[in-house]
């Protein structure tokens, strides 16, 4: 979940106390935010990001920490696209014009704005292309350096990766547009240079969006196809949320409403899939494990909600959790 927080990238206190108190409370694997792979990459001027050895020390420090209580640091590697440089929420969300001070140039796949009547990004051209796959392989060694164990190329919610997937938000006529096999070339593209720096024995993920939920947009089959060129590249694990890329989807919202979605591509990809999405009982979770609809439960608002969600949790399900022997004396009322 984002945090937006950061000043020019660099991972605070806050960062390291939030991701931390995941940790203590039992997560076996904690992602951060959505990382900027570049300063145009980030959604707003507070964005995580990646994008130079700087950023390095303030992500040791919280890696570090979560190995310390046996979990598993992630990060999830991002381009924002064509819905980069708008404020953080609390302060407005608007769109940050290019030539503001906060503000800078945004790019995707096609001149098409996320919203009618706002300023068109600009068209990636070759060169454009070469820097966002260098952008994500630098990132991905940095992670490696980070002391990161599982890194998440992030091409769900409407950013980058998945603007071009979308036939709603790509409107190419070139290798990276139009069928298929083209609009998912930059993502295998990505995935294939990740893999050249990342250690092959840790885990990678990819997040998708499974559906647009709109006409003419991306759906369900094309995720099963991508996800079977996925798995044949050597991806362990597709995060399937949805939606992001159009402002008007219509989303039916409620408890567990995008697990079908891992659940279908985990037995029609034959890969790993994690389910999100109102997932906020262990009874809920231990289900969703149990039927086989998906390989992991990810979790993030009820996160944000009780840090110790893992530790009530094991012991709701009566299942053994070591808990911090600095709070055990809370673990009976």
């Amino acid at each position: 979940m984002c945090q937006y927080s950061s000043e020019d990238g660099f991972a605070n206190d806050w960062h390291l106390v939030h991701l931390g108190s995941r940790a203590v409370g039992g997560a076996g694997l904690i992602f951060t935010e959505a990382t900027a792979v570049s300063p145009e990459g980030r959604i707003s001027p507070g964005d995580l990001g990646i994008w130079k050895d700087e950023h390095l020390d303030g992500l040791r420090r919280i890696t570090r920490f979560i190995d310390r209580q046996g979990g598993v640091a992630g990060i999830q590697l991002a381009h924002a696209g064509r819905k980069a440089s708008h404020q953080i929420p609390w302060a407005g969300n608007d769109l940050i014009p290019a030539d503001h001070p906060d503000g800078w140039e945004r790019v995707a796949p096609s001149a098409v704005p996320f919203k009618a009547g706002t300023v068109a990004p600009t068209e990636l051209d070759d060169a454009g292309l070469a820097k966002v796959r260098a952008d994500f392989k630098a990132a991905a060694q940095r992670a490696a350096e980070a002391g990161f164990r599982v890194v998440e190329i992030h091409a769900a919610h409407g950013y980058l990766l998945h603007e071009f997937l979308s036939p709603l938000s790509n409107h190419r006529t070139d290798a990276y547009g139009g069928s298929f096999d083209n609009r998912v070339r930059l993502v295998l593209e990505i995935v294939d240079a990740v893999k050249t720096v990342w250690p092959a024995d840790l885990p990678l993920f990819v997040r998708i969006s499974a559906t647009d939920w709109t006409d003419g947009g991306w759906t369900i089959d094309d995720s099963v196809a991508l996800a079977k060129l996925l798995n044949e590249k050597g991806v362990d694990v597709v995060d399937c949320s949805t939606g992001g890329n159009v402002p008007q989807a219509s989303i039916p919202v409620g408890p567990g409403y995008q697990v079908a979605f891992a659940e279908r591509i985990r037995a029609e990809a034959g890969i790993a899939t994690g389910a999100v999405g109102l997932i906020t009982s262990p009874e809920q979770a231990e289900a969703i494990l149990a039927g086989g609809q998906a390989d992991l439960v990810l979790l993030a608002r009820e996160f944000l909600r009780n840090p110790y969600f893992p530790m009530q949790a094991a012991q709701t399900l009566g299942a053994g959790h070591a808990w911090p022997v600095q709070y055990i004396r809370g673990k009976q009322r």
